[in-house]
Parts: structure tokens; sequence; C-alpha cells
């Protein structure tokens, strides 16, 4: 269940960010994150594996968008700590293992 805990990490990363961020990249982060382990979710639903494809590739282009936003918040912020360089390594898992997924189903 790696989206699960980087939804958790992504949780203990924007609670560094000023309260300013309250309605930016905190709440982007949190979105993003979310969406990894709903997308699954939602896609093992469905009934034709097209579509499954369809909710994994979204999945994957939210790892994409997180990881893109946390390395904002290590530049923007200087939040750069063990928990931002956990959460790095999360995403990077969690972008193999969703390639690979999708690449066994369209092959």
């Amino acid at each position: 269940q790696k989206g699960m805990e980087i939804v958790s990490a992504t949780y203990d990363v924007v609670e560094h960010l000023p309260p300013t961020e309250k309605f930016g990249l905190r709440s982007q982060c949190s979105r993003a994150a979310v969406s990894i382990p709903s997308n699954i979710a939602e896609g093992s639903a469905r009934k034709s594996v097209a579509h499954f494809i369809q909710y994994l590739e979204t999945s994957l282009g939210s790892t994409y968008e997180l990881e893109t936003q946390v390395i904002i918040i290590q530049s923007r912020f200087g939040i750069s700590n063990e928990l931002t360089v956990r959460l790095i390594g999360l995403i990077e898992e969690e972008k193999k293992m969703l390639g690979s997924y999708i690449s066994k189903l369209t092959s």
C-alpha cells in the first residue's frame, strides 16, 4: 500500500509549510497525494482493462505532479529534511510500480 504511505508522508511534509500556503501548495499536494491511491481503487472497479489503465495513468500523473510540488517545497521554502527525502523516495517507488504495471497490462 505504497499509495497510502505517500498520503501519510505528504501530510507530514505539508505540516511544515507556512500558514499562507494553506490554500496553495498544502492543498495541492494533499489532493495529488490522495489522488494516487484513489484512482487505483476506482480503476480496479472498472469492468475493462482499458478503463483500469486510464485510471492507473491518472494515478501515475499524480505521482509526477506531487513530485514536482515537493521539489518546489524544497527549493522555495528550504524544507529539505528526512520527511521530504522519504516522500520523494516513496513517490519514485510508486512511479516505477505503476509504470511496470501499466506496461504489463498493455503488452
